[in-house]
């Protein structure tokens, strides 16, 4: 058996987290595995910090076990992704869709959080965890840890509220108060605005909490990471338009520059990491290009038809890169 530490990351991306859930639906049946007992580390921006909390949430009747399995995580998508991104008339007319607070009420949100992590407390989830969000009063990135919490109580929160302030995408929803239960309060957004993809986090805290037999840190070619992305479609900003844009216009182009190009520079970065080891296909990044298919690109079109179309392109991303994920399971 292998002695190589497995690191799980997953993107931020809203509905399309679908995406990299449906793949590791796929993962636990073509393969016989449990996702919360095959890796050592899991990390997740936004929906797939929702993700990894999910995998990694007890069972109320035996912690030892995870409360749910991946086809479970998967269905909270499609149980609760209307709810989530429900915009009702009044909230619409009084917000004016969004430019005068946030885009959907919180409640749809908040309700699916509770019922599917209810009072658990992120120190007795299953495994070792970092899920990424960002504090915009004390101005840093902050990461909320299992191995820290388990040990800290300054550093532990429930874990309902650990996967709102991760999700929580500055015009989308409202940012959240959170207390830590020690009672330190902290105002949390979207991890995504600083590192939509945490893979380089995640390695990074592989690093920290792994160790030798020697007693040393771990290095890249101690452990394998499998990066899931939630898929991607570039738009376009021609010199035309862009040249007399001012703050309204930029806005939402800044955003989406920022997401995607944060996603890039973390696979390049671990791409060349990893090339300096005898085994570079010890890092395998997932993602694919939505320009051309039938899935909406935005994030909050939870429409059953869009969630089954994303199903369908999970299912589809899992098949073309079977063979390169049962190689990476292999190693």
């Amino acid at each position: 058996m292998s002695n190589l530490k497995n690191i799980l990351s997953i993107d931020g991306g809203g509905i399309r987290g679908i995406i990299p859930g449906q793949i590791m639906v796929e993962i636990e049946k073509a393969f016989k595995i449990k996702v919360s007992d095959y890796f050592d580390l899991m990390t997740g921006t936004s929906t797939g910090g929702i993700l990894a909390c999910a995998y990694l949430c007890p069972d109320d009747k035996d912690p030892t076990k995870p409360k749910f399995n991946a086809e479970q995580v998967v269905g909270l998508y499609f149980k609760k992704g209307e709810e989530i991104f429900d915009l009702p008339l009044f909230h619409k007319i009084r917000t004016v869709d969004g430019l005068l607070d946030e885009k959907y009420p919180d409640d749809g949100i908040d309700d699916a959080l509770h019922e599917y992590f209810g009072n658990v407390w992120l120190k007795d989830i299953l495994k070792p965890c970092l899920i990424t969000s960002y504090d915009i009063t004390r101005r840093k990135g902050h990461f909320f840890s299992q191995h820290k919490a388990a040990v800290n109580t300054e550093y532990n929160f429930k874990l309902r509220d650990v996967a709102r302030a991760t999700s929580s995408a500055p015009t989308y929803f409202e940012c959240p108060k959170i207390s830590s239960e020690t009672g330190e309060s902290f105002t949390l957004v979207d991890g995504g605005v600083f590192v939509n993809n945490p893979a380089l986090v995640a390695y990074a805290e592989g690093r920290n909490i792994f160790k030798r037999p020697t007693g040393e840190d771990a290095t890249a070619k101690d452990m394998k990471i499998l990066s899931l992305g939630t898929g991607f479609s570039k738009k376009r900003y021609t010199y035309s338009k862009a040249k007399n844009w001012g703050k309204a216009q930029w806005i939402q182009p800044v955003i989406d520059i920022m997401m995607s190009g944060s996603v890039e520079v973390a696979n390049y970065e671990l791409g060349k990491i990893y090339e300096t080891i005898e085994n570079p296909d010890q890092y395998l990044r997932l993602d694919a290009d939505l320009k051309g298919t039938n899935v909406e690109a935005e994030m909050d079109c939870a429409t059953q038809e869009n969630m089954k179309n994303l199903k369908a392109f999970g299912k589809k991303l899992f098949k073309d890169n079977k063979d390169k994920i049962e190689n990476w399971l292999s190693l």
